[in-house]
């Protein structure tokens, strides 16, 4: 469980954000994950996500399975960032159900404790 402290009282974190680089290619994959475990329900809204084109850089190196560039050389990419609002309770589930469908073999997902959110 995530915490944070407000002067001298402490309080769980209820919410996370998740932020998942990916290629455009699988960004219907990962909205699937999300509808499937409700992830993104704010209210009365669901499927509630952000996402943008960023530009990712790497280098593989000996060992890796690289689902994009070579090994030994540098890489950069266009790519997704996706953004999602999660319970705290369901991320764990969340990850590994990304890690399913997602393409690299060491996915990039952030999980980012929230303080407040605008419900």
């Amino acid at each position: 469980m995530y915490y944070n402290i407000i002067g001298d009282k402490m309080n769980e974190f209820k919410y996370c954000k998740v932020e998942i680089f990916t290629p455009k290619t699988h960004l219907d994959d990962l909205t699937e994950v999300f509808r499937k475990l409700d992830v993104g329900h704010i209210g009365n809204y669901s499927e509630c996500i952000s996402y943008s084109e960023v530009i990712s850089r790497w280098k593989s190196l000996n060992g890796s399975d690289p689902y994009i560039g070579k090994i030994g050389k540098l890489t950069e990419e266009k790519e997704l960032k996706v953004e999602v609002t999660c319970e705290i309770e369901i991320v764990d589930s969340l990850i590994q159900e990304i890690k399913k469908v997602h393409p690299y073999e060491e996915p990039v997902i952030n999980v980012i404790p929230l303080y407040k959110i605008g419900i």
